[in-house]
């Protein structure tokens, strides 16, 4: 977008699907900072770097998994893209329009095209509110209900795996599971292209997690969805990801197709992660090494220097305190980066 082009007109010629080549959304070192306010005047005094930098697409009809340690800055990336935090900079664009700083009806087009399923079933629904209105809700507000609304709800609950006849219940009636798929209703029904799951499966139990991926996967199938899934369950997110991203303290230190980062991990971060996923043949799992990250992860108001991982890597050199490794490519596959400077080495790697 050039200076002084409107970007309400902008968004407004694109109005369905991506029109055009390339991916649908862009993020380009996507920053968001939470100061820090003391005293009685509530002077700022510091700030929370929970995003820092952080650059990846998304196409259409793809699924770009993000994982890491709780407190890493996956759900804040989410946030951010759809603006329900405000980024402090960087750059999204969302089938090629900047959506950072857009505002009124420029907004309001972004937030149709562009939903979220939030983690918790149980705190994201309105209990006073049925599912009907729960559902029309985001329509009304975008105008898309008209004469066939209430018919468009009937539609979208058979289409997450419920009855028709339970519009007119309310989410205590349901189990947590079922509350999930209303969450997932609520978001088709503005027909979005790009779909925010945080975490979307963490807080249901196991025997319903499968259940609730599925339906993930072949609603993409039908209908074209792309996904940004937030997890922190490796097995889910490869399971439904083409790419994925893992982030440590705010920055992404892994990303590439998941094949590749899975099977080959770069970042020694990424293969402590990789080391803790259960393998189900029991004699394997009896005598594989799992690497044991020391310490906590430092607090993101006072990160350490260079790289944000040093301080529980067993590669560390004094360089490591000094610069920032850049994300470059690594391993076999042109697409696979890591932003370490000893990729691939396993050598030291805990016993």
């Amino acid at each position: 977008m050039t200076a002084g082009e409107d970007p309400v007109g902008v968004m407004e010629v694109v109005p369905g699907r991506a029109a055009e080549s390339g991916p649908l959304l862009v993020v380009d070192d996507l920053v968001k900072e939470f100061p820090i306010r003391k005293g009685l005047l509530r002077r700022q005094v510091g700030v929370v770097s929970a995003v820092a930098g952080v650059s990846f697409a998304i196409d259409q009809g793809e699924t770009v998994g993000q994982v890491g340690e709780s407190g890493c800055g996956t759900s804040t990336t989410g946030r951010s893209i759809l603006r329900l935090l405000e980024p402090t900079s960087g750059s999204v664009r969302f089938d090629g329009v900047e959506i950072v700083g857009a505002a009124g009806p420029a907004l309001r087009a972004l937030r149709r095209r562009a939903q979220m399923v939030f983690q918790d079933p149980f705190a994201s629904l309105n209990p006073r509110m049925t599912v009907q209105a729960i559902i029309s809700d985001p329509m009304k507000v975008h105008g898309l209900w008209k004469d066939g609304g209430a018919d468009r709800v009937r539609e979208l609950l058979e289409l997450v795996g419920l009855k028709a006849e339970h519009v007119n219940r309310y989410p205590h009636e349901f189990s947590g599971g079922q509350r999930q798929r209303i969450g997932v209703a609520r978001a088709l029904a503005t027909n979005p292209d790009l779909i925010v799951l945080d975490e979307p499966v963490s807080a249901l139990d196991v025997s319903i997690q499968a259940g609730v991926v599925n339906l993930l996967d072949e609603l993409q199938d039908e209908l074209g969805i792309a996904y940004l899934f937030v997890a922190h369950d490796l097995s889910v997110v490869r399971h439904v990801s083409e790419r994925v991203a893992v982030m440590y303290l705010g920055k992404i230190v892994e990303y590439g197709p998941v094949e590749s980062v899975y099977e080959d991990p770069q970042h020694p971060y990424t293969r402590a992660l990789m080391s803790a996923v259960p393998v189900p043949d029991p004699r394997i799992e009896r005598t594989r090494k799992r690497i044991v990250l020391e310490g906590d992860v430092p607090t993101p108001s006072d990160p350490p220097s260079g790289c944000r991982f040093r301080t529980r890597c067993w590669l560390a050199t004094d360089r490591c305190a000094t610069e920032e490794p850049p994300r470059r490519a690594a391993g076999t596959d042109p697409l696979h980066e890591t932003a370490c400077f000893f990729p691939g080495d396993r050598s030291k790697d805990p016993a």
